[in-house]
């Protein structure tokens, strides 16, 4: 019988003495990653320790990612990352099995296809002017993709000002994304209430009259559009900027491609959580029941022995299907991210609305944060 190693036996970045990776996870997580990655490819293996306070593994393979993401009795999702943040600690996003599957299937039906093509037209017309001048994309999107989720979410109804004073604290730096608003939230709160005593009296058809009559379902609205505003943001920005830098690209057939590519090399969501609810045998390596398991899109997005080029922006690799398991922007699985189909509804809304664009300037490397947008700014103009 094979005898089982423990977390020792895998490889890890370098440590700094007194406490392990935690600087460096806070300062620099993409280097950090990255060299973890390579310390595991040299190494023969998929998976690399981190010392972060507690047990915790990186998984960098599509064998890993499709583990993770198919087990849920296995890796779970209470006491992932996503209970440290306020805007993220509720809903759908924490229940794990047996909860989580009904509890999305009620759900479903607002974030599906069917649904959100009604909102196109309202979401389309709340679409803010594109300047004459030079511009920053970065701002242009927070700013639009406020706007299309008010529209989306309730009619417009939703007051601007707060919206925004909720919204902005995500896109800090970490961890002031994880302090507590209790203040804020309330305020918020409030008017989900006052806008969903509207839906049930009155009714509706944007995203509020589909959740407002749940259980629960203004804690929902609250977590998804917190989940969905830097997300799509981001993406956005990362689209304009290379269709402004390449404009070939910058046509309606093409869009698809331009989103799919932005998303393999600038993942929002660069980094996925959960908890092992039992010990796990990964290669020889027990991994203990608690530990931190984690999945990275961006890691997966960027191996070189899965796509050729892989720093490079090429839409035109999009004309073949990716590795399975490789390509993971909304995660995957049961618990795939319930707002993929709104934010590619906004973004091909969007992109297929401005005119010619030029890059002019600009930082697109990637900032890790709660999610993992542009350093900024990506000044264009129209062309």
């Amino acid at each position: 019988m094979a005898v089982l190693r423990g977390l020792d036996a895998l490889p890890e970045p370098p440590t700094r003495p007194g406490n392990g990776h935690l600087q460096d996870w806070a300062l620099s997580p993409l280097a950090l990653i990255e060299a973890g990655a390579l310390a595991a490819r040299r190494s023969g293996g998929d998976v690399f320790r981190l010392r972060l306070g507690l047990p915790a593994v990186v998984g960098a393979s599509p064998a890993w990612n499709r583990r993770l993401l198919t087990d849920p009795g296995t890796f779970v999702s209470a006491g992932s990352f996503s209970r440290v943040v306020p805007y993220l600690a509720g809903g759908v996003i924490l229940t794990d099995a047996p909860g989580h599957a009904p509890r999305r299937q009620l759900m479903n039906p607002g974030f599906g296809r069917a649904h959100l093509a009604a909102l196109e037209a309202r979401t389309r017309a709340a679409l803010p002017a594109v300047p004459d001048g030079e511009f920053d994309a970065l701002a242009w999107a927070d700013h639009a993709v406020l706007r299309l989720l008010n529209a989306a979410y309730f009619g417009g109804e939703f007051d601007p000002g707060l919206l925004h004073a909720f919204l902005a604290p995500l896109r800090r730096p970490f961890p002031v994304p994880a302090w507590p608003r209790p203040l804020l939230f309330l305020r918020v709160d409030a008017e989900l209430r006052r806008l969903g005593h509207a839906r049930l009296t009155a009714g509706g058809d944007d995203l509020l009259a589909v959740l407002a009559p749940l259980p629960g379902g203004l804690v929902e609205a609250r977590v998804s559009l917190a989940a969905a505003h830097d997300t799509t943001t981001h993406a956005l920005a990362y689209a304009l900027w290379h269709v402004a830098r390449e404009p070939q690209w910058h046509v309606p057939e093409h869009h698809p491609a331009v989103l799919r590519e932005v998303l393999r090399l600038y993942p929002p969501g660069w980094m996925g959580s959960r908890r092992l609810a039992r010990d796990v045998t990964w290669n020889g390596v027990r991994v203990p029941r608690g530990a931190l398991a984690l999945y990275s899109p961006y890691l997966s997005g960027r191996d070189p022995a899965l796509w050729d080029a892989p720093l490079d922006f090429r839409p035109q690799r999009w004309a073949d299907r990716p590795p399975p398991w490789a390509y993971l922007p909304f995660g995957g699985g049961e618990r795939v991210c319930l707002g993929m189909h709104l934010a590619q509804m906004l973004i091909h809304g969007v992109l297929g609305a401005l005119p010619p664009l030029r890059a002019v300037r600009g930082d697109p490397a990637p900032l890790p944060g709660l999610t993992l947008g542009p350093r900024g700014p990506l000044v264009v103009r129209r062309a």
